[in-house]
């Protein structure tokens, strides 16, 4: 049984279909009982469970023998580190009374940086996943994507208003990007295939990409002129809690953002790293609009 947390999410809920399309048993581990339906009608099981909740997690993972799993999200909690310690702290409880026998983690690109190098903020979360487990004697598969596409959706509507597209980067800062849905596919093929090894493994897109790329493939796309507005970073704060981020939330979401404004969101690039992935942001944005 190949276990899913998180598989309502973007990453999550694809990696779902994926294997439920390729006949693979899937417990999808979800937090809302409303949701539960669609995905058993897909073909999964499905348990409930709060990830705050370790009695319902050891519920949710038994007799699984291989587990995705994520740092949680969210943008209202006042203490976003502490909060990912203690659910990280119960996936390695409820892990450990398990048979599960493999961990794949959705971590992220960035993850390497330890704490007393640098504050790199909500990538610390990232950071934590990848260290959570190392005292269990299991296969850990850890996927550092780098920045998603999806991101600069959550901006559509302006794009279509106005025309407009504001990023917290500067215009002309190429940075790595990739597709969600190509990194589910990417550790789909990794469940599928089966996990026989330790390994991290760094991912990116075909080409890097400016806010000023971004802003250029959504004309094409749309059919209309955009133009990139830059968000001064002394307003990056109140931007932040205009749409919801709690104050510790907006606070760890700048740090990594200086990280990458500054240009020091390097990869770690050992081995074979970075893999790079296909799709485009244009095909990607074709596929989505």
């Amino acid at each position: 049984m190949n276990i899913i947390l998180g598989a309502t999410g973007q990453v999550g809920s694809a990696i779902t279909d994926f294997l439920l399309e390729n006949k693979l048993p899937v417990k999808a581990v979800i937090r809302d009982q409303e949701k539960a339906e669609i995905l058993k009608e897909k073909g999964a099981e499905v348990a409930i469970a709060d990830y705050f909740d370790l009695k319902a997690l050891k519920n949710a993972v038994k007799e699984g023998e291989v587990i995705f799993v994520i740092t949680p999200e969210t943008i209202k909690t006042d203490d976003i580190l502490g909060d990912t310690k203690r659910i990280l702290e119960n996936y390695r409880k409820a892990i450990k009374g398990s048979e599960i026998k493999s961990i794949i983690g959705l971590s992220s690109g960035g993850a390497h940086y330890e704490k007393y190098e640098r504050h790199t903020g909500s990538l610390l979360m990232s950071n934590m996943l990848e260290h959570e487990f190392v005292s269990l004697p299991l296969n850990q598969v850890f996927v550092r994507p780098s920045y998603y596409y999806s991101n600069w959706l959550m901006s559509i509507d302006m794009v279509k208003e106005k025309d407009v597209l504001p990023s917290f980067f500067p215009s002309d800062l190429k940075i790595d990007m990739n597709s969600p849905i190509e990194v589910a596919e990417f550790i789909s093929d990794i469940i599928i295939k089966g996990i026989d090894k330790s390994e991290v493994i760094e991912l990116v897109g075909p080409e890097k990409y400016s806010s000023r790329d971004v802003a250029n493939n959504m004309a094409k796309v749309l059919g209309r002129e955009v133009k990139v507005q830059e968000i001064p970073q002394e307003e990056w704060f109140p931007t932040m809690e205009s749409i919801g981020f709690s104050k510790n939330a907006a606070e760890n979401f700048i740090k990594m953002t200086e990280l990458v404004t500054e240009g020091n969101a390097k990869l770690e690039r050992k081995g074979k790293n970075p893999i790079r992935l296909s799709t485009t942001f244009e095909k990607y944005l074709k596929q989505t609009l």
